[in-house]
């Protein structure tokens, strides 16, 4: 089990570090388009819509690391004050009954979705925007699709520590 958490954690992490790259790649495209439109008065909707492509895929892969790192939001009135198994088990029920099945629909409703805009060859409605929207529309599938390794990564560790837990004396924990 160990083995497969090093794995998984590696992957989501090497997704945290493209989400940071398409961050950088966004402040950039910001920054260019604002020294263009208030500078030279040169707007342009492609670069516009670069940045909702980009913020959307920052947000979108971002999910996935932000769970596994477990700095996701949550509601801390219990949790802060249960103990490290119940936590756990907080942990793992919460990942199993409410994430993984919205993870899954929307993964199976996003792909058609996806695959709709492909085979219509669908681009932006405004004149000068970009074209194959399907690349943006294929970050929904592929999140979710990094989502629920995620969501592997988070049960798993959990057990992980439920299995510590239980080699520990009731008293010590």
């Amino acid at each position: 089990m160990t083995f497969f958490l090093k794995i998984i954690g590696k992957i989501i992490d090497v997704l945290g570090n493209f989400c940071s790259l398409l961050m950088v790649l966004m402040i950039s495209n910001v920054f260019y388009d604002v020294i263009m439109r208030y500078f030279f008065n040169d707007v342009s909707i492609a670069m516009q819509e670069l940045e909702w492509h980009l913020f959307a895929a920052v947000f979108m892969f971002g999910i996935a690391y932000t769970m596994k790192e477990d700095e996701h939001v949550r509601v801390d009135i219990f949790y802060d004050k249960a103990s490290k198994r119940n936590q756990a088990y907080i942990n793992i029920i919460g990942s199993l009954f409410f994430s993984l099945p919205i993870t899954l629909l929307i993964c199976y409703y996003s792909i058609s979705y996806t695959m709709d805009a492909y085979s219509m060859g669908e681009g932006s409605g405004d004149p000068g925007g970009l074209p194959h929207r399907w690349v943006v529309r294929s970050v929904i599938p592929l999140s979710s699709i990094f989502l629920m390794l995620s969501i592997t990564h988070v049960v798993l560790s959990q057990i992980q520590i439920l299995r510590t837990q239980c080699s520990i004396p009731e008293g010590e924990q």
